[in-house]
């Protein structure tokens, strides 16, 4: 089975850092996994959108 050079390197790199699978795990818990929204946090991402124009590359004049 063909394995492309970029996968060997990535195989390789998680072999010689086993650590690292626990560091991926830790950046997506603090970028991805968000605790669920209260309704005072959706509240105030309403109020705080901007009302998109009807033509959005249009320039104000």
């Amino acid at each position: 089975m063909y394995v492309s050079e970029i996968t060997h390197f990535l195989q390789d790199l998680k072999d010689k850092n086993p650590s690292i699978a626990v560091e991926q795990k830790k950046g997506r818990a603090l970028w991805w996994d968000k605790r669920p929204q209260t309704a005072e946090d959706l509240e105030h991402v309403s109020e705080s959108k901007v009302r998109q124009t009807s033509y959005v590359y249009q320039t104000k004049s």
